[in-house]
């Protein structure tokens, strides 16, 4: 049950926490630093902002992917390195790995995704590419690699395809394993252009459900149609999941394990607690993980937060797309027009253009956070997706809580 102790004194100070550093909850702690009367601590288990748009980047070498997190944070935010294992809500204490715990009055939760486990056998001989770690490593191993030797990129989503581009780019030889079609996400007309960069950057493209991978091995993957691929290193893009911080804390989750909330953000189970971006389920209807909605939905957690600590109602969730962005390289990219509910249009933007719109994203995102930093609440994006409230309307009572539900996994599609 939700925590129905009323307010004291709107003017007491009040300690707001935000557990992730990631494009959510960054802006998240940025903005509540408009609350005069708030102290507002970030949690992280790294000093580094992660770029993660750009991790692709990171393994082909042409960007670090990282940022001092105090560069994108306010000053008044008090960043603490370290992982939240546990969430006492009856309590209102965050139990650390290293030691301790902190006390909190409200709790944005912000923890993000990560790649999801491979339950196809030989998984461990594969490279995801979710994480900082996951990226550096796959990148050292790389650098071992002779540029001949065989790459296989597992994953026809845009993670998979920039991954594939990037590489392929470089000089390596590539192939890439969609399982199915080949950026699905995209319109035919776009995803036949992605296609098109492909073949000619050199990238072998299989398609299909003959190219779905059956097995791992340590020098090759082997194919559900029987085929056995030589593959000196093995990239795994096929999915995203998310921590089990929540779950493991006894919060209501859904399937996947993201935090279940109300269209506010605010949790089924605790006033206190609010979640947001890829580790949320606000009326068990999802975004999907993306940058784009992270930079949306973490100022409304914060601002959610800032209303009940006012004693006012917060305002319920505003959340649309305009568009994907997909980068073939340093040199070509492809921008897909969207409508407000994430479905593709036929107007795409392609090549030179479409890689320069796609670096001025990537850029105005980092110029974005640290906006928030120096001015917080100047800039707000409100998009309303009105086939969201059709579905709503449609859904009618809540979703029972699954928590404790067998951990899911979300399809790269998506999880960009």
């Amino acid at each position: 049950m939700r925590d129905q102790r009323p307010e004291t004194t709107r003017s007491q100070p009040r300690n707001a926490v935000v557990i992730g550093g990631g494009y959510a909850g960054v802006m998240a702690a940025n903005r509540l630093t408009q609350g005069e009367n708030v102290t507002v601590t970030l949690i992280n288990p790294r000093p580094t902002f992660v770029e993660r748009i750009r991790l692709h980047q990171l393994v082909g070498g042409s960007h670090s992917a990282t940022h001092d997190l105090r560069d994108v944070l306010a000053e008044r935010v008090h960043l603490v390195v370290d992982t939240a294992t546990r969430i006492d809500a009856a309590t209102r204490s965050i139990e650390l790995a290293g030691g301790g715990s902190l006390a909190y009055d409200y709790l944005i939760y912000a923890v993000g995704s990560h790649s999801a486990a491979s339950d196809v056998p030989g998984a461990e001989h594969t490279y995801p590419i979710g994480t900082l770690e996951e990226a550096q490593r796959l990148q050292a191993a790389l650098t071992e690699l002779p540029d001949h030797a065989p790459v296989t990129v597992v994953g026809g989503g845009l993670t998979g395809i920039e991954t594939a581009a990037e590489l392929a780019e470089s000089g390596r030889q590539v192939r890439l394993l969609t399982g199915g079609v080949l950026a699905a996400t995209l319109h035919e007309r776009g995803r036949r252009s992605a296609a098109q960069r492909l073949a000619a950057l050199g990238v072998e493209l299989l398609d299909g459900v003959p190219s779905r991978v059956r097995a791992v091995e340590p020098d090759a993957v082997l194919l559900a149609a029987g085929r056995r691929l030589d593959s000196a290193l093995t990239i795994w893009t096929a999915g995203f999941s998310v921590p089990a911080l929540a779950r493991d804390s006894g919060l209501s989750t859904d399937a996947l394990g993201r935090l279940r909330t109300d269209e506010s953000w605010v949790s089924l189970d605790d006033e206190r607690i609010v979640a947001t971006g890829d580790a949320a389920a606000p009326s068990d209807l999802p975004a999907r993980m993306s940058c784009q909605a992270a930079v949306q939905v973490g100022p409304q957690a914060a601002e959610t937060v800032l209303a009940l600590i006012a004693g006012k109602q917060p305002d319920r969730l505003s959340l649309a797309f305009v568009s994907q962005c997909v980068s073939l390289g340093r040199r070509d990219g492809l921008l897909q027009l969207t409508h407000l509910n994430d479905t593709a249009r036929r107007t795409y933007l392609a090549g030179r253009p479409g890689a320069a719109i796609k670096e001025l994203i990537c850029s105005g995102i980092i110029w974005q956070l640290k906006l928030e930093a120096r001015f917080p609440g100047r800039v707000t994006m409100r998009l309303t997706d009105p086939a969201r409230r059709r579905r709503l309307a449609a859904a009618g009572a809540s979703v029972p809580p699954v928590a404790g539900a067998p951990a899911a996994r979300v399809t790269a599609e998506e999880a960009r």
